[in-house]
């Protein structure tokens, strides 16, 4: 299900944003041989990238830090 207009990225610009990290940070630089691989590479990099990766967006603090300290 989607609840983005077809076509634009702008709607779910933040998932776009994520992915695109996932991509350049984690998968162009460490293949996966295989879909176990896949997918512990897929889960190390969420937990690196929510407790681990300062965000210049969120005052240089990381997703966790941000949102312990705000909300």
């Amino acid at each position: 299900v989607s609840h983005s207009r077809k076509g634009n990225c702008y709607d779910n610009a933040c998932c776009e944003n994520f992915f695109s990290h996932l991509k350049s940070e984690s998968l162009e630089l460490f293949v996966p041989e295989n879909e176990t691989e896949l997918m512990q590479q897929i889960d190390d990099f969420i937990t690196w990238y929510n407790f681990d990766r300062p965000q210049l967006k969120l005052k240089g603090m990381t997703p966790i830090e941000y949102r312990q300290t705000y909300l």
